[in-house]
């Protein structure tokens, strides 16, 4: 696992230097009275069109980016730990003369301003609002889309499974249609794809096509087909991280990101049906011993199949769940409707079609950035 997007801030108890160019005045029209001054943020220019937000507002600063990006034209593999993130974060700061960021020590409530009834906790250190979690999966090249297509079916607590037209991203929301993510947003996409149409044209335009970047860039598209890289992508996000207090760093057991990782990481592990038809679903329900007897795994399998062919299921609502449950269990939600251009007939790691190999380390050939060397020293 490592770390693909990081946006933090703290707040200090002395006035910051402006390092923005542009502000904004709130004036009182009936009194011509000033009531506050705020700044656009800072856009910091890396190489290889990497960027970073900085943003000071009173005695905060706000910086939002993805640390494993910054002065890189990849980002295949990246930081591992919030402590490398914040380190190449502390760098940018010191250019612009502004301190550093820390780790908390305490928290308190504070009231808002003019006897307001909200409040705040307030830390004095660096408080994280996103973090985005994120491994690349090995599946073999060419079992990038049915591998993807199983994904889809597959339901993460309340959210359910949605497969992009193209069948190269799936990503779980309430809504099962790829918005509304408050809490948590989930993706899963065919790497190789994204490589070939978003990040080799730009480093095709940036250095040309004969320039050693872009054969750098073709080696990692190439590895990233060869090897099937399905990408899982997890965003933690702000109301997300407070209720769960994983926002104050240095106050919380960083293990606890790589413990819902790890959860997000099982989606598949219920994929087991190597052919959608009758006697298959009964003999994986009698393999995996959730049914005692042929003839009540031929019943919810029966249930199975009507829903495959869009039929309806007529029968008391007890024994609807009664046979939901079994199906669930290997990975068939008859709750939801069955759309056959997405439903998947793949076998995951238990039937050996597919492997997925989660975690895997990068090649040799890779090329660590000078930065990343230097946190990981």
């Amino acid at each position: 696992m490592f770390i693909d997007w990081l946006k933090v801030s703290q707040e200090y108890d002395f006035d910051l230097p402006i390092i923005s160019d542009t502000s904004f005045l709130a004036v009182d029209t009936f009194t011509n009275e000033l009531l506050s001054t705020s700044f656009r943020p800072v856009t910091h220019e890396g190489s290889y069109s990497s960027t970073i937000k900085i943003r000071i507002s009173g005695r905060r600063i706000t910086v939002d980016g993805n640390p494993s990006r910054i002065n890189r034209h990849d980002n295949l593999w990246g930081f591992e730990t919030i402590e490398q993130c914040i380190t190449v974060y502390n760098d940018l700061l010191a250019e612009y003369g502004l301190p550093a960021f820390t780790r908390c020590t305490r928290t308190e409530i504070r009231q808002g301003q003019s006897g307001a009834k909200t409040s705040h906790i307030w830390a004095d250190g660096c408080t994280i609002h996103r973090i985005d979690l994120t491994t690349n999966i090995a599946v073999g090249e060419g079992n990038e889309l049915p591998y993807l297509r199983g994904l889809a079916t597959q339901r993460i607590g309340h959210s359910i499974g949605f497969l992009y037209r193209n069948g190269r991203t799936v990503d779980w929301t309430t809504s099962g249609n790829g918005k509304g993510a408050r809490l948590q947003y989930r993706k899963a996409y065919d790497k190789a794809f994204e490589i070939l149409h978003k990040h080799m044209p730009k480093v095709k335009k940036a250095f040309g096509e004969n320039s050693p970047e872009f054969k750098y860039a073709q080696d990692i598209y190439n590895y990233a087909l060869e090897t099937g890289i399905v990408r899982f992508e997890q965003e933690l996000k702000s109301e997300f991280l407070s209720r769960e207090r994983l926002c104050f760093w240095g106050l919380f057991d960083e293990g606890e990101y790589l413990t819902l990782h790890k959860e997000f990481l099982g989606v598949d592990e219920r994929l087991k049906v190597t052919k959608m038809d009758m006697a298959s679903i009964a003999q994986q329900l009698l393999l995996e011993n959730i049914v005692d007897t042929p003839r009540a795994a031929n019943v919810t399998a029966s249930y199975a199949h009507l829903w495959m062919h869009g039929q309806e299921i007529v029968c008391s609502q007890r024994s609807f769940e009664t046979h939901a449950a079994r199906l669930n269990r290997i990975g068939i939600n008859i709750r939801n409707s069955c759309d056959l251009t997405t439903f998947s007939t793949v076998f995951i790691r238990e039937m050996r079609e597919i492997n997925p190999i989660k975690g895997i380390a990068p090649p040799t050939w890779y090329k660590r950035p000078n930065h990343l060397q230097r946190v990981a020293a």
